[in-house]
């Protein structure tokens, strides 16, 4: 399998951590050199594994907010 290689480019957030510390995040990350997209996924500790995730483009993410934005409150 080719490796895949990643910088974290600028940290926005964390969404949770579990008891094993690692945690959910919304962070701007460059894939193998290309152009930095945003991505919420799980991160152990140091960052030197990851979990499945979700990276969207900017546009993306403004349409999600407004998804967000117009949901009734979860219950």
């Amino acid at each position: 399998m080719a490796e895949i290689k990643y910088e974290v480019e600028k940290h926005l957030g964390k969404v949770s951590e579990n008891a094993k510390g690692w945690t959910k995040e919304l962070n701007l990350v460059s894939w193998n050199g290309r152009e930095p997209k945003y991505d919420l996924r799980d991160w152990a500790p140091e960052k030197e594994k990851m979990g499945k995730g979700v990276t969207l483009s900017f546009d993306e993410l403004k349409e999600l907010k407004e998804i967000l934005n117009g949901m009734e409150e979860l219950k």
